[in-house]
């Protein structure tokens, strides 16, 4: 067996979201041979990648019916998360995706899907970060059982800069944590503007395989001022089954649709999408209608990302300042964890086959 007799067998094994081989998007690395033993490693687009045992697989199954059926085959992964930023850098220089996470209405549970996202990715070994841009009604420090807490400062080439708090593997940054929570945030939208721009440049956010921002409800200013900040990577809509939930949904994929703001939807998720009781768990009660979120992303030709179901865990979790990501409930964990597999293999086509990611010029 030589190096080459491996290569041309690896280059049968389709990368299955990206659709090409492992060869040609040069994702093989260290190959060692030693009698019947193959090792090699395959490169990851991240380290979240839901589709690691599949690729495994195929690899062995290459080599031992194109090059020696009696090998003995290693595959060994490791990751670099894909990255398609042009812009300058001169903001969230170390941050490879900015994934927006929104919604057209209030209540469909957008804040609990983020965090959820962000812990999600960080489980999956993605260095991650999560950005409470709601403003008015910020949540993450309650989900994440901060409150009262305050961030650090610390000078950063001459400059001081916030430290996001850090928990549960994460870092996190929210209006939340610089202000009284008996105070109402009563300002106007250039104040607004003006808060998010200094999370993105006053926050020391490091190195980050994925930033996930927690974006307030409906089409603004915040959203507005968001893509002419940072380089948005994407958006993540966020919808509940139920007719008014859906009609607003539609306005957020539009606003992201338009031709001047050119920043790609990478997909839906239907949360509450139903409940199952803990007694009964084989039983699905669709309490806001069946599949709205799903024919929502067929009608608009845009990626479904999964359902999330109604918990009680969820609720009380968020309350208590445990996420369910961090709890014991593993049904429920399991459909944020595909919902973020489908979420992270939809940032690494985009960066695939869409335009660079770039800061906007948006003129309304």
């Amino acid at each position: 067996m030589t190096q080459e007799d491996i290569l041309k067998a690896l280059s049968n094994v389709q990368e299955p979201d990206l659709g090409k081989d492992l060869v040609t998007l040069n994702m093989v690395k260290d190959i060692t041979i030693d009698g019947n033993n193959v090792a090699f490693t395959i490169v990851l687009t991240t380290p979240a990648c839901p589709m690691k045992d599949m690729m495994r697989m195929a690899s062995e199954n290459a080599v031992k019916l194109l090059v020696n059926k009696e090998a003995v085959v290693t595959v060994n992964f490791t990751s670099n998360t894909s990255s398609n930023r042009k812009d300058a850098k001169t903001v969230l220089t170390g941050v490879k995706n900015i994934i927006a996470v929104v919604s057209g209405k209030g209540g469909v549970g957008k804040s609990t899907v983020s965090s959820n996202l962000a812990l999600a990715l960080a489980q999956g070994g993605a260095k991650v970060g999560l950005m409470d841009a709601d403003i008015y009604g910020p949540s993450q420090h309650i989900m994440f059982g901060v409150r009262g807490d305050r961030p650090l400062m610390r000078e950063v080439d001459g400059k001081g800069m916030i430290m996001p708090i850090e928990k549960f593997g994460i870092k996190m940054m929210s209006i939340g944590l610089l202000i009284d929570e008996k105070q109402a945030v009563v300002w106007r939208g250039p104040m607004v503007s003006s808060a998010i721009r200094q999370f993105t440049t006053d926050v020391d956010w490091g190195e980050l395989d994925y930033l996930v921002i927690d974006m307030p409800p409906g089409t603004g200013d915040i959203h507005l001022t968001m893509v002419q900040t940072v380089p948005v990577t994407g958006v993540i809509v966020v919808t509940t089954p139920q007719t008014v939930a859906l009609a607003d949904a539609k306005k957020g994929i539009a606003m992201f649709g338009q031709a001047q703001l050119k920043v790609p939807v990478i997909g839906l998720v239907e949360n509450m999408s139903f409940f199952t009781p803990a007694e009964l768990p084989e039983n699905k009660y669709y309490l806001f209608g069946k599949d709205g979120g799903k024919n929502l992303a067929e009608e608009f030709d845009i990626p479904f990302l999964g359902q999330i179901p109604i918990v009680q865990s969820i609720r009380e979790g968020g309350d208590l300042g445990i996420p369910v990501m961090v709890s014991d409930d593993e049904i429920t964990k399991n459909a944020f964890r595909d919902f973020a597999g489908a979420a992270v293999r939809g940032i690494a086509m985009r960066n695939a086959n869409l335009a660079p990611t770039e800061i906007q010029e948006v003129v309304v």
